[in-house]
């Protein structure tokens, strides 16, 4: 099973969000942009990306609903992902083959979709709800 490209790319942001919220930061950048451009010449710059932290909570608790079912996958992604251990040490770590370990990323990846999409057609049934009812109430009080 391959990897989803753009579920890598969120857990991507999620593991920033967490080395984050481990720091203590606010999501707020260190430097102001002016501090940024007036660097120190031969210093590593690094592109500031924004983190979008409701996408990085809600990423959060597709993989914490990993937990119970499938705490091989939670922690395969934790380790890569929130710690940022190289897939060798996460083999390790987890007594598994490198090729089990990708297999498990993949595996994390699909059960991660799969709770997003879960997770959006519970809050469109929600919204679908609220206009029926809105829809009724609106009938029931002619203007």
């Amino acid at each position: 099973m391959a990897r989803i490209e753009y579920i890598r790319h969120r857990l991507e942001r999620w593991a920033r969000w967490c080395a984050q919220q481990d720091s203590g930061g606010l999501g707020y950048p260190s430097q102001t942009a002016f501090a940024r451009l007036g660097a120190a010449s031969g210093g590593y710059r690094e592109s500031v990306i924004p983190i979008n932290a409701i996408e990085a909570q809600e990423t959060d608790q597709a993989v914490q609903a990993l937990r119970p079912s499938q705490p091989h996958l939670h922690l395969v992604l934790v380790y890569t992902y929130a710690q940022g251990l190289p897939r060798h040490l996460v083999a390790k770590k987890m007594g598994r083959a490198e090729s089990t370990v990708s297999q498990n990323l993949a595996d994390a990846d699909h059960a991660v979709d799969r709770w997003l999409q879960d997770k959006a057609a519970a809050r469109e049934r929600v919204m679908a709800d609220f206009r029926a009812t809105a829809a009724a109430a609106k009938k029931s009080f002619p203007t």
